[in-house]
């Protein structure tokens, strides 16, 4: 998955940095992985001094799906989003300090919140810092769950945000092509490896006595 997001002109700083600079990938390789954890390592036991074990907590390959924001191959941003049985839940956001005045942040959100909605999720929920309440309201029209307290994690007050989600006409559900289901994580529209696979033969392996 790619994307290139057009933003409104109040979310771009005021050294604009070229649209066509910044892609956002879904991390499908070990490198890949190394860049988005090289970027949090960075953020959050750099800048904001959050201990190993609670940064890295076990939930990395546990249903995960991970982000990179590139800027001309530099890896500057990554998210994680964990999936439940009726949301998503978006987490680990993280800019390079010296890009967080742009458009990155938003970037990624709008990426994951669009992978989301892809595979047909239609709430997806965020733990933001009290002091970002209103980009999440701004941007993802998101909500405060008025009946859930806010808490303290790694020394930041969050409160508990859900973004509505819509799903596209072409969303994944039980019924979409096999092959479809089977494409690698945010590619499901285009054509994979197992697609090629179909013009082989059939082995024939002979019956079974």
């Amino acid at each position: 998955m790619n994307a290139n997001v057009r933003l409104p002109l109040e979310a771009r700083a005021a050294t604009e940095i070229d649209e066509a600079e910044l892609v956002v990938a879904v991390c499908r390789t070990l490198d890949d992985l190394m860049q988005a954890l090289a970027v949090r390592t960075l953020v959050y036991m750099g800048e904001q001094a959050c201990p190993y074990h609670e940064e890295y907590d076990g939930n990395d390959f546990a249903g995960a799906t991970h982000l990179v924001l590139r800027r001309n191959g530099e890896p500057i941003g990554t998210l994680r989003i964990r999936w439940f049985a009726d949301f998503a839940k978006v987490e680990r956001v993280a800019v390079r300090r010296e890009y967080r005045r742009g458009r990155a942040t938003l970037m990624l959100i709008l990426a994951a919140k669009r992978l989301a909605e892809k595979k047909n999720y239609r709430k997806i929920l965020g733990y933001g810092q009290v002091r970002l309440i209103p980009f999440w309201e701004q941007y993802f029209n998101a909500k405060i769950r008025e009946d859930r307290r806010s808490f303290v994690v790694s020394d930041h007050d969050y409160v508990e945000m859900i973004v509505e989600g819509v799903p596209p006409p072409d969303a994944l559900t039980l019924d979409s092509p096999a092959l479809e289901l089977l494409r690698p994580e945010g590619a499901w529209d285009q054509s994979g490896v197992l697609d090629r696979s179909t013009a082989r033969p059939a082995a024939n392996f002979g019956a079974l006595a």
